[in-house]
């Protein structure tokens, strides 16, 4: 069967606001986050919406303001056509990079012609597990399973790997001074929409997590976040699956961990027709994606297989790739990913990530995804691939490659 090229024509983003009640955007309902984006990508597009097939979106923590479909509600919000649909999906921290994937795989087939794809998270509004579910409360499937919490499994990474504390937070701060370079130079101005009130005052037109004074001598003076709950029973189930440890050194922080954020990101896709019908054009193609399982107890160490996978289904090897984005859920994550994988540490994250800018669950896949056809625009280079860990052991990923 031919497939459709499947084109990214435009992408837009909020800022990332401090995930607490005192962030920016607290009081900003995720529905209106979403606004915000549908509305600037209609107006900026001259965009007929009643030509849009589906809205699909990412939203892990879907329930109270979150939940009941967010996407198809914020479609209808937003006045966009009543004839759009919207779906709203979890693949975990990957689900805004799912959600560009599942649109592709439609225009692909033929299923589509024009997909939005995106996600938003409120995370001082609905905190991390607000939704509940078996893997985190039911004791039988922690059992089965050999559950522990993200921060334990990072935990497990650096043990295994050998990573320092040092290791760890310098990574850290250096995605902070990435960050802050590219954001002081205005490389996120072309896609980030600012929020306002509904009176039209500001409430944030920029990261609002980014520490350019951040240096590993500061966070290292900071606590690991992991050795309560260890304590409670988790280290001693890693521990019996990695019977190799002896003991899990607890090196993860705040300071070198994902910030909890607030946001959302949206991504405007089609195939060819669609883009001549409507008078876009096109800036990237999306030529390959791919999603794996591993190991679901250190959970977090499947992205080297999903770039794999999504590298060979179109014979391309790593030396293709010009740039990557790996999430930056934890610092040993990226860490293990550079150490596996081979790849230049220059090509990676040019423009920090989420231990600097934040981590919005649902959203930050359509983040990082746009961020890096952005940057491959400013530097005019070819090829990008991104690449997520999700919880209970996954990974997908994506590669674009400019028009």
């Amino acid at each position: 069967m031919q497939c459709n090229e499947v084109y990214i024509y435009d992408w837009v983003r909020t800022p990332r606001g401090r995930g607490k009640r005192s962030g920016a955007l607290y009081r900003v309902k995720p529905v209106q986050l979403l606004q915000v984006l549908l509305t600037a990508l209609q107006q900026r597009n001259q965009l007929d919406t009643s030509c849009v097939d589906d809205v699909i979106i990412g939203c892990v923590t879907a329930c109270g303001d979150q939940g009941a479909n967010i996407a198809r509600i914020a479609v209808l919000f937003s006045d966009w056509h009543e004839s759009t649909p919207g779906v709203t999906l979890n693949r975990f921290c990957a689900s805004g990079l799912e959600a560009c994937n599942i649109a592709a795989a439609k225009i692909a087939a033929g299923w589509g012609e024009a997909i939005v794809a995106g996600g938003v998270e409120s995370m001082s509004r609905m905190p991390i597990a607000t939704d509940g579910g078996a893997w985190y409360i039911d004791p039988e499937v922690n059992r089965k399973l050999s559950f522990v919490p993200q921060g334990i499994s990072a935990d497990i990474i650096a043990s295994l790997a050998g990573f320092t504390r040092r290791q760890l937070d310098e990574f850290a701060a250096a995605s902070h001074h990435k960050a802050h370079q590219a954001s002081r130079a205005g490389f996120f101005q072309r896609s980030l929409i600012p929020v306002q009130d509904g009176n039209g005052k500001l409430l944030l037109d920029r990261d609002e997590m980014i520490r350019p004074d951040c240096n590993p001598e500061e966070i290292g003076k900071l606590k690991p976040s992991f050795i309560g709950i260890g304590k409670l029973g988790f280290d001693a189930v890693a521990c019996s699956r990695y019977p190799q440890l002896e003991k899990i050194a607890h090196l993860h922080h705040p300071g070198n961990s994902s910030a909890i954020v607030d946001g959302a990101a949206l991504m405007l896709l089609g195939n060819a027709s669609i883009g001549k019908k409507l008078g876009l054009r096109a800036r990237a193609r999306i030529i390959s994606s791919a999603s794996v399982g591993s190991e679901p107890t250190i959970m977090l160490t499947g992205n080297p297989a999903a770039t794999s996978k999504a590298l060979a289904t179109v014979n391309l090897s790593l030396k293709d790739i010009d740039l990557f984005e790996v999430n930056e859920a934890f610092a040993a994550v990226a860490l293990q990913y550079l150490s596996t994988t081979g790849i230049d540490a220059q090509h990676l994250n040019v423009n920090g990530g989420a231990i600097a800018m934040g981590h919005p669950l649902g959203a930050t896949g359509v983040m990082v995804l746009g961020t890096l056809l952005d940057e491959l625009e400013r530097r005019d280079l070819r090829r990008g691939l991104a690449t997520f860990c999700a919880g209970a052991g996954m990974a997908t990923t994506t590669v674009i490659e400019r028009v």
